[in-house]
Protein backbone atom coordinates (compact mmCIF):
# COMPACT_ATOMS: atom_id res chain seq x y z
CA UNK A 1 0.00 0.00 0.00
CA UNK A 2 1.30 3.69 -0.95
CA UNK A 3 1.10 6.09 1.58
CA UNK A 4 -2.40 7.73 1.68
CA UNK A 5 -4.95 9.47 3.83
CA UNK A 6 -5.47 6.10 6.53
CA UNK A 7 -8.30 6.11 9.20
CA UNK A 8 -7.68 3.21 11.74
CA UNK A 9 -10.88 2.87 13.57
CA UNK A 10 -12.19 0.49 16.31
CA UNK A 11 -13.12 -0.27 19.68
CA UNK A 12 -11.10 1.38 22.75
CA UNK A 13 -7.60 -1.41 23.49
CA UNK A 14 -8.24 -2.59 20.38
CA UNK A 15 -4.42 -0.79 19.14
CA UNK A 16 -5.73 1.81 16.73
CA UNK A 17 -3.07 3.86 17.90
CA UNK A 18 -0.46 1.34 18.29
CA UNK A 19 -1.04 0.87 14.37
CA UNK A 20 -1.54 3.86 13.49
CA UNK A 21 2.03 5.04 15.21
CA UNK A 22 3.53 2.10 13.02
CA UNK A 23 1.88 2.60 9.95
CA UNK A 24 2.69 6.14 9.76
CA UNK A 25 6.25 5.77 11.00
CA UNK A 26 6.84 3.05 8.42
CA UNK A 27 5.37 5.91 5.87
CA UNK A 28 7.17 8.61 7.70
CA UNK A 29 3.57 10.50 7.75
CA UNK A 30 2.21 12.67 10.28
CA UNK A 31 0.31 10.28 12.20
CA UNK A 32 -3.09 11.44 14.39
CA UNK A 33 -5.10 10.29 17.28
CA UNK A 34 -8.44 11.18 17.56
CA UNK A 35 -8.55 11.55 21.62
CA UNK A 36 -5.56 14.66 20.53
CA UNK A 37 -8.45 16.70 18.96
CA UNK A 38 -11.50 15.20 21.03
CA UNK A 39 -10.06 16.27 24.28
CA UNK A 40 -8.60 19.79 26.12
CA UNK A 41 -4.99 19.46 27.56
CA UNK A 42 -5.84 18.59 31.08
CA UNK A 43 -4.39 17.62 34.45
CA UNK A 44 -6.10 14.82 34.47
CA UNK A 45 -6.39 14.03 31.16
CA UNK A 46 -9.77 13.04 29.13
CA UNK A 47 -11.75 15.20 31.38
CA UNK A 48 -13.24 18.41 28.96
CA UNK A 49 -14.43 17.42 25.43
CA UNK A 50 -13.26 20.12 22.91
CA UNK A 51 -16.25 22.00 21.18
CA UNK A 52 -17.16 19.80 17.77
CA UNK A 53 -16.38 23.14 15.43
CA UNK A 54 -12.79 23.53 17.50
CA UNK A 55 -11.86 20.13 16.45
CA UNK A 56 -12.91 19.69 13.44
CA UNK A 57 -10.77 23.17 12.55
CA UNK A 58 -7.89 22.21 14.33
CA UNK A 59 -7.43 18.90 12.14
CA UNK A 60 -8.13 20.84 9.19
CA UNK A 61 -4.74 23.02 10.18
CA UNK A 62 -2.48 20.51 11.58
CA UNK A 63 -3.03 17.43 8.99
CA UNK A 64 -5.79 16.74 6.70
CA UNK A 65 -4.59 19.05 3.65
CA UNK A 66 -1.81 17.01 3.73
CA UNK A 67 -1.19 14.04 0.64
CA UNK A 68 -1.06 11.60 2.95
CA UNK A 69 -1.49 11.00 7.08
CA UNK A 70 -3.00 8.41 9.08
CA UNK A 71 -5.95 8.84 12.26
CA UNK A 72 -6.31 6.68 14.64
CA UNK A 73 -9.22 6.28 17.31
CA UNK A 74 -12.87 7.09 16.34
CA UNK A 75 -13.84 10.17 15.13
CA UNK A 76 -17.59 9.18 13.32
CA UNK A 77 -20.17 11.01 14.35
CA UNK A 78 -18.07 14.15 14.75
CA UNK A 79 -15.55 14.52 11.86
CA UNK A 80 -17.42 13.71 8.66
CA UNK A 81 -15.58 16.11 7.27
CA UNK A 82 -12.50 14.17 7.68
CA UNK A 83 -13.30 11.26 6.94
CA UNK A 84 -14.84 12.46 3.28
CA UNK A 85 -10.97 12.82 2.74
CA UNK A 86 -10.22 9.16 3.74
CA UNK A 87 -8.60 7.59 0.98
CA UNK A 88 -8.90 3.95 3.04
CA UNK A 89 -9.55 2.57 6.24
CA UNK A 90 -8.59 -0.06 8.65
CA UNK A 91 -11.60 -1.56 10.78
CA UNK A 92 -9.36 -3.22 14.28
CA UNK A 93 -11.17 -6.05 16.45
CA UNK A 94 -10.51 -7.72 19.04
CA UNK A 95 -11.98 -10.50 21.02
CA UNK A 96 -13.93 -8.45 24.04
CA UNK A 97 -12.37 -9.97 27.22
CA UNK A 98 -8.47 -9.03 25.95
CA UNK A 99 -9.77 -5.97 24.89
CA UNK A 100 -11.55 -5.16 27.87
CA UNK A 101 -8.00 -6.71 29.33
CA UNK A 102 -5.59 -4.39 27.71
CA UNK A 103 -7.82 -1.30 28.31
CA UNK A 104 -7.12 -1.67 31.92
CA UNK A 105 -4.00 -2.33 31.61
CA UNK A 106 -3.09 0.98 29.24
CA UNK A 107 -4.94 3.00 31.65
CA UNK A 108 -3.55 2.07 34.74
CA UNK A 109 -0.29 2.47 32.98
CA UNK A 110 -1.57 5.89 32.46
CA UNK A 111 -1.78 6.55 35.41
CA UNK A 112 0.58 5.36 37.34
CA UNK A 113 1.67 7.11 40.01
CA UNK A 114 -1.80 9.41 40.10
CA UNK A 115 -4.34 8.99 42.14
CA UNK A 116 -7.14 6.96 40.41
CA UNK A 117 -10.81 8.44 40.81
CA UNK A 118 -12.38 5.11 41.00
CA UNK A 119 -15.30 5.92 40.14
CA UNK A 120 -14.47 7.72 37.00
CA UNK A 121 -12.52 4.51 35.86
CA UNK A 122 -15.21 2.37 36.46
CA UNK A 123 -17.27 4.61 34.41
CA UNK A 124 -14.82 4.14 31.59
CA UNK A 125 -14.57 0.67 32.01
CA UNK A 126 -18.24 0.34 32.15
CA UNK A 127 -18.41 2.38 28.34
CA UNK A 128 -15.69 0.45 27.21
CA UNK A 129 -17.46 -3.19 28.02
CA UNK A 130 -20.76 -1.80 26.10
CA UNK A 131 -18.64 -0.93 22.72
CA UNK A 132 -19.80 -4.85 22.06
CA UNK A 133 -23.65 -3.81 22.90
CA UNK A 134 -25.49 -2.83 19.79
CA UNK A 135 -28.32 -1.19 21.78
CA UNK A 136 -25.54 0.62 23.85
CA UNK A 137 -25.96 4.41 22.28
CA UNK A 138 -22.69 5.50 22.61
CA UNK A 139 -19.98 4.12 20.16
CA UNK A 140 -20.62 0.40 19.28
CA UNK A 141 -19.66 -2.37 17.39
CA UNK A 142 -22.92 -1.94 15.08
CA UNK A 143 -22.07 1.17 14.23
CA UNK A 144 -18.88 0.79 13.28
CA UNK A 145 -20.02 -2.08 11.03
CA UNK A 146 -23.25 -0.01 9.35
CA UNK A 147 -20.68 2.89 8.80
CA UNK A 148 -18.42 0.34 7.12
CA UNK A 149 -20.96 -0.82 4.89
CA UNK A 150 -21.37 2.86 3.55
CA UNK A 151 -17.86 3.51 2.14
CA UNK A 152 -17.28 3.86 -1.25
CA UNK A 153 -13.30 3.45 -0.75
CA UNK A 154 -11.52 0.10 0.38
CA UNK A 155 -11.71 -1.42 3.66
CA UNK A 156 -9.37 -3.92 5.55
CA UNK A 157 -10.34 -5.52 8.57
CA UNK A 158 -8.42 -6.85 10.86
CA UNK A 159 -7.90 -9.03 14.05
CA UNK A 160 -5.95 -6.85 16.45
CA UNK A 161 -4.36 -10.35 18.34
CA UNK A 162 -1.93 -10.15 15.96
CA UNK A 163 1.57 -8.50 16.88
CA UNK A 164 1.98 -4.76 15.38
CA UNK A 165 4.43 -5.59 12.98
CA UNK A 166 2.10 -8.40 11.61
CA UNK A 167 -0.96 -5.74 11.43
CA UNK A 168 1.72 -3.23 10.17
CA UNK A 169 2.79 -5.77 7.38
CA UNK A 170 -0.69 -6.55 6.74
CA UNK A 171 -1.65 -2.89 6.13
CA UNK A 172 2.08 -2.10 4.07
CA UNK A 173 1.11 -4.92 1.60
CA UNK A 174 -2.31 -4.67 1.21
CA UNK A 175 -3.38 -3.31 -1.74
CA UNK A 176 -6.85 -1.22 -1.78
CA UNK A 177 -7.61 -1.66 -5.20
CA UNK A 178 -8.53 -5.27 -5.24
CA UNK A 179 -11.44 -3.45 -3.06
CA UNK A 180 -12.81 -4.62 0.54
CA UNK A 181 -10.41 -7.45 2.67
CA UNK A 182 -10.90 -9.44 5.77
Amino acid sequence: MQPCRLYIVGASGSGTTTLGRAVATAWSVPHADSDDYFWLPSVPPYVQARPVKDRVVLMLSMFVPRAAWVLSGSVNGWADLVLRQCDAVVFLSLDPAVRLSRTRQRELIRREGEDIDSAAFDEFMHWSQSYDDPQFHGRNRAKHEAWLDTLNCPVLRLDSSRSVPELCEAVLSWEPAQGTEE
